[in-house]
Parts: C-alpha cells; structure tokens; sequence
C-alpha cells in the first residue's frame, strides 16, 4: 500500500486502487456485452441461422399445404365439368328427340293439343336449362384455368429446390435380415415412411395422439412381430420432443428395437442406400380400432 509523508501526516495514496478497480469493471462490461450478443444471436439454443433456416421450412410446408389445396380443388372443379357436360349432352339429345317427335307427329298434335303444348312447354325449359349449363360450363373452365396457373406460379423452380438429403447406413452395416422402417421427426409430428403401400403417413406428435392413433400403433404392432425389426427416427433440427413421443411408445409399449440419426438441412430425405432392408406391413384396415400393445407392456 503506498504512502507518502505529508506535513507529519500519514496518506494512503488511492490512485493504484482506481486504477484496478475501473480495469475490472471495464473487463465486466466486456463480459456483459459478449454474453447479451451471444444471446441475441441464439433462440432457444439455436443460432439465428438455424432459426432463419427453421422459418424458411416453415414457410415451405405451409406453401406447400396451399399448393395441396389448390390442387384438390382443381380435381374437384374437374369433376364438376365432367358432370355438367354430362347433363348438358343428356338434354341436348332429349331436345333434339322433342323437336323431332314435334316436327314428326303431325296426328298426335291434330289429336291431342294438350300433349302437344306439355311437349311444347318441356322443349322450352329444356333450352333454358342447355343456356344455363353452357354458361356454367364456360365459368368452370375459366375457374379451372385460374387455378391451373395459380397452381403454376406456386412451383419451386428448379434452382430454389433443396438438394436431397442423403440417409447412409452407420458403422459397418447391419445383418442381411434386418428390416428396418423409418420415421421422420420434425416440428410436432412424426411421419411414417412407406411403411404400407408407399405411402406415408404423419400424425401429431403429442402424447394424446401417439397413444390413440389408429395407424400408427398398427404399424408398430406389425412391426414388433418380427424380433429383426427396426424403427429408424430421423430427427430433423426442431424434432427432438416428436422423437421422444414416437419412439418413446414404440420401446416402451411395443418393446420395438429403435435407433435414430439427426438429419442436417431441410433437403427431401433420399432412402436408396437403405432399399434391400426396407420393411413393408400390410395397411391398418378402414374404420379398425387402435390395436392394444403386446401383453406384458403398458398403453
């Protein structure tokens, strides 16, 4: 502690102190605005480019729902023209029957006028009904159309598409006589992938579902009846919580042999490498209820 001798007065001499004391706390300012940026840039655990890339495969699946609707309603305006220009054809040759019965049956006219103006009166609305359908027929096409080039502009050009993601087997490979079955995790769901008829099929990730979900508890009844089984979960970035639902009943419950591999970027998942041990189960039957897990296990 340095002192010096001033009129026969002992100082303590403060400066040395100040001057640590303000390193320090310039030092903590430091340490404060390291930490507040490192917190900015991450959300929830997640640096601002996975939550950017989060967003932007959010924004794709919901394109991709509105592309989905605009197609079906596209099949359904479709079925509709086919059904208008059905009837159309109907009364256009029941017209052309009535003109010629008219034109014909000069006797039955003389005979009975009173047919003849019901004849008449029919041929009539049957013209009011061909200029209605036609009208309706050319508003269908025309709605048709707009959606077809709706539909159109909504396509991902070729050079936004994210590349595949290529699935490849870990380690030295698995035994001939696996049958391996996968299910993709991502943000609140599970997807089953091909597991019956090259389909897949996704279903909510929650607790409540996972446990009564018809189809999915058949495919892991059909796959634990083969002990060579397994149940790969591919788990996309933000698909931690749906793998720990969906493979959570298959171990648990259905006691099902599960593994699971993190799938970087947001790319179409490519499954060729897997081709020779893909399993396949018969589809859940229409209308069947959820299958009770084997005995022994828990629901």
């Amino acid at each position: 502690m340095a002192k010096r001798r001033h009129k026969g007065t002992d100082e303590i001499l403060l400066i040395p102190f100040l001057d640590i004391l303000c390193s320090l706390i310039g030092v903590l300012i430091l340490i404060i605005v390291v930490l507040c940026v490192a917190q900015s840039q991450q959300t929830q655990g997640r640096t601002a480019e996975e939550v950017r890339m989060a967003q932007e495969h959010k924004d794709m699946l919901k394109e991709l729902k509105e592309r989905e609707e605009q197609k079906v309603k596209v099949e359904q305006m479709l079925v509709k023209l086919q059904e208008v220009q059905k009837n159309l054809e109907d009364k256009q040759q029941r017209f052309v029957n009535l003109r010629k019965l008219l034109s014909s049956s000069k006797e039955l006219q003389e005979q009975n006028k009173e047919i003849s103006m019901k004849l008449q009166k029919e041929l009539d609305d049957l013209m009011t009904e061909i200029d209605g359908m036609t009208r309706q027929e050319k508003e269908t096409k025309k709605e048709i159309a707009a959606l077809t080039a709706e539909l159109e502009k909504r396509k991902i050009p070729e050079s936004k598409k994210l590349p595949p993601v290529v699935v490849q087997p870990s380690g030295s490979g698995m035994p001939e006589t696996t049958k391996v079955y996968f299910v993709e995790c991502s943000s609140g769901s599970l997807k089953v992938l091909g597991a019956w008829d090259d389909q897949d099929y996704r279903l909510s990730a929650s607790a409540s579902v996972v446990v009564a979900d018809v189809a999915y508890n058949h495919f892991l009844t059909e796959v634990s009846k083969d002990k060579n089984s397994l149940i790969l979960f591919l788990i996309r970035d933000d698909g931690q919580t749906a793998f720990n639902a969906g493979a959570g009943r298959a171990e648990a419950d259905y006691k099902v042999r599960v593994g699971k591999l993190p799938i970087p970027g947001r790319g179409q998942l490519d499954l060729a490498l897997f081709d020779k041990f893909r399993g396949k189960i018969p589809a859940p039957a229409a209308g069947a209820p959820a299958p009770t897990p084997p005995a022994g296990t828990k629901s």
